[in-house]
């Protein structure tokens, strides 16, 4: 996999990413086509129906982002509707898709790590684009996530860097749609932004964001249309997986989590808290390699962190991880695994400035 630049203004922006990843744009168009069919009885011309109560929200809470899908659509020979819908398709789905991510932030030493695996429908593996995203009127950005979408998962040149936990809820209110407002994150400048967007625009439904920053700050925020639920690190570490806990604002939102869901964070706390002691002990360090190895964990499999084809799981549970991402933010450096962080061979490193003979503004890419 190889990162795809867009840079100019949002029109520009849209365009270009719409040319370069038509052809996955409407293979995720048919993609989302089945599972609304699958989970809600929607055909495509009705889920556009439905998207369209989100047009307001994104107009008051973040217009400019409507040039950029447009531009997506312009680019992708496209209606607007369709780019539209395909970035409300959490809202759309909310009562009854969510994946099955792990995700977690950790303070080692003077290094903040944010790491998780994305795990969702295997018919969107190669659907999956990286995008390094550079506006005339926003900071430079990382974002892995699906194409025609804009944004996901990623980080920003200041060292922000933010997760994805899907929420499954039946509630949807006022606010941006989850994958707006991730790109309105990821614009921010520092965390206390980034907290800002998800208390001042709110988030239509529910999910979870984890957000860091290479300072050695993290936060997690379980995002709906009221106030955000906080969690504050323990030890130095966030976790979640795909159901709420943190309480206070997002107490009472109903969610209905996966039965894997709360084993998975409970695995993914033992194990970086035997990382954390074995370091320690051995005054050894952590790095990319030991957080991969963390998110290939297949302790209980096939419900596990890194997560497998189940045939013996109903057709709409039978969620993989489709990507593994570790973030240096400290350094300012996103590594990629395309497919499971336990077989893949395609990895994606890229970094902003701050490697030898490099300017400031200039990002790195390394493909191996």
């Amino acid at each position: 996999m190889h990162i795809t630049p867009l840079t100019g203004s949002r029109a520009e922006i849209g365009e270009a990413h719409g040319r370069a990843h038509g052809e996955r744009i409407t293979r995720s168009l048919a993609v989302y086509d089945r599972l609304f069919r699958d989970f809600v009885g929607l055909d495509w011309p009705r889920a556009r129906r439905v998207a369209e109560r989100f047009l307001p929200m994104i107009e008051r809470g973040f217009p400019a982002i409507l040039e950029e899908m447009e531009g997506i659509a312009r680019g992708a020979g496209l209606d607007l509707a369709d780019i539209l819908t395909l970035n409300c398709r959490s809202e759309i789905s909310l009562t009854q898709a969510s994946g099955g991510c792990s995700a977690f932030a950790l303070t080692h030493g003077p290094t903040q790590w944010l790491a998780q695996n994305w795990d969702w429908r295997s018919d969107q593996l190669h659907n999956v684009v990286a995008l390094e995203i550079s506006g005339d009127d926003a900071p430079t950005l990382f974002s892995i996530g699906e194409a025609g979408m804009v944004a996901k998962i990623g980080m920003n040149e200041h060292g922000l860097g933010v997760c994805l936990n899907a929420i499954r809820s039946r509630t949807c209110g006022e606010g941006l749609p989850i994958h707006v407002a991730l790109r309105k994150i990821l614009e921010c400048r520092d965390l206390d932004d980034a907290v800002a967007v998800t208390r001042r625009d709110r988030v239509c439904s529910p999910a979870h964001f984890l957000v860091a920053q290479g300072d050695g700050r993290a936060l997690g925020l379980e995002v709906h249309p009221g106030e955000p639920g906080v969690l504050a690190p323990r030890h130095g570490v966030v976790t979640h997986t795909n159901h709420l806990y943190a309480g206070g604002g997002a107490a009472g939102v109903e969610d209905f989590p996966r039965v894997d869901s709360r084993p998975r964070l409970a695995r993914l706390d033992r194990l970086l808290g035997a990382l954390q002691e074995e370091t320690r002990t051995h005054q050894g360090t952590i790095g990319e390699g030991e957080l991969f190895a963390l998110l290939a964990d297949h302790q209980d499999a096939p419900l596990s962190i890194c997560r497998h084809f189940n045939p013996d799981q109903p057709a709409e549970e039978r969620m993989e991880t489709l990507f593994a991402v570790v973030m240096d933010l400290t350094r300012r450096r996103l590594t990629l695994r395309h497919g499971k962080p336990c077989e893949s061979d395609e990895s994606l490193t890229v970094q902003f400035g701050d490697a030898p003979g490099m300017a400031p503004d200039q990002a790195r890419q390394d493909s191996e």
